[in-house]
């Protein structure tokens, strides 16, 4: 079965004005200078998932310089048997908006029919950078898992930051603490307990591949050790920990401080000390396995978004990958300066040559 984007329209996003590009289900490969708009192409389609995008960035953000008109993208989603049209736009800075199959709904509703994965030049320090990147790595994968972790981790962070609100303020009768406590306590357990399983796909998918790229073991750690792993033992340990917290002026225990331990299986070496190309190979070794996993357990695999993922690899390790995607039948979305370097794909991929004349972005599909 598949997933694709089979049409993507953008306009007045980013740095391009108008750009429509007609699509199937095989890997594109995206090639043009630098600065020319490749990643803005990626972004749109990170957006066809719940988040903030692989940027992060705000709806205003995303706007076309000089204009701020707001922006739009538009795509026929083929996911599964089913074709979907989806809409997302913003309007002068406003919050960003979706409708599927002329519907209005909520960003959530995208992870019910698509998934994203994505893996860029910024992530390359995950397993050397402080823990908040890899928790955002971790709950990336697990939303691709289950779309409804992102409402669980929403409701976490609401309760947690009225609770930190009022330790801030010195409040200390347990009344004020109750219901908060109680709603952490439940989206907590939640949201671990949907790390681990996500953390245990990963871990079969990569047991039972054939791959080029090395076997990464993740371990989930917590701050204050283990995490209690039923919801009273949650909450109960939020409520004793009152005291501690109000000094702190912020919860020190929960799924919030979380971490991940990466090692590299087959020389026991941690991530952290592992090489820089290493690292990268192990970070293509994860997005890999998460894609196998999904394409089990979703039943396609998902669109893939690889920013400049092929200027970091040797010509081997590069080959192989492209023979794995393929391999995999995913439709996923690479970056390069040169056609050269998606050589190896020959007519197994479609092409996109994107560049700027005059100071408008020009993209044109090379099927």
């Amino acid at each position: 079965m598949t997933l694709a984007l089979t049409s993507l329209t953008l306009s007045h996003f980013r740095s391009h004005k108008l750009g429509r590009m007609t699509l199937d289900s095989r890997p594109v490969a995206i090639y043009g200078p630098n600065g020319a708009g490749k990643t803005n192409v990626l972004e749109a389609v990170s957006l066809f998932s719940p988040g903030r995008g692989l940027r992060r960035a705000s709806a205003e953000d995303m706007t076309r310089r000089p204009e701020t008109l707001g922006w739009k993208i538009t795509g026929v989603l083929q996911s599964l048997h089913q074709m979907h049209e989806i809409e997302i736009w913003s309007e002068a800075g406003a919050a960003r908006q979706v409708r599927i199959d002329g519907k209005a709904a909520p960003q959530t509703a995208l992870g019910r029919i698509a998934r994203v994965l994505w893996l860029i030049p910024a992530m390359d320090r995950l397993w050397i950078e402080g823990a908040e990147g890899r928790r955002r790595f971790l709950d990336r994968m697990t939303l691709s898992f289950e779309p409804g972790h992102a409402e669980a981790s929403l409701a976490y962070e609401r309760a947690m930051r009225e609770r930190n609100r009022l330790l801030k303020d010195m409040v200390r009768d347990p009344a004020w603490y109750s219901a908060l406590e109680n709603q952490m306590a439940e989206t907590g357990i939640t949201i671990d307990s949907n790390r681990r399983a996500a953390l245990g796909q990963l871990a079969q998918a990569q047991e039972d591949a054939t791959t080029a790229f090395p076997t990464a073991e993740l371990t989930l750690l917590h701050a204050d050790g283990e995490l209690p792993q039923s919801q009273a033992d949650l909450r109960a340990t939020l409520a004793d920990n009152r005291q501690r917290d109000m000094a702190a002026g912020r919860s020190l225990i929960g799924p919030h401080r979380a971490d991940i331990r990466g090692v590299y299986r087959a020389k026991n070496v941690p991530a952290k000390d592992c090489s820089t190309g290493e690292q990268k190979a192990l970070l293509v070794s994860l997005i890999l396995a998460n894609a196998r996993a999904l394409a089990r357990d979703f039943g396609a695999p998902p669109l893939l978004l690889l920013d400049e993922v092929a200027a970091h690899l040797d010509a081997d390790r590069r080959a192989a990958l492209y023979d794995e995607i393929v391999s995999l039948g995913a439709q996923a979305w690479m970056t390069g300066t040169d056609p050269e370097l998606f050589e190896a794909l020959g007519p197994r991929a479609q092409y996109i040559h994107v560049s700027e004349t005059g100071g408008v972005s020009q993209i044109a599909a090379q099927r």
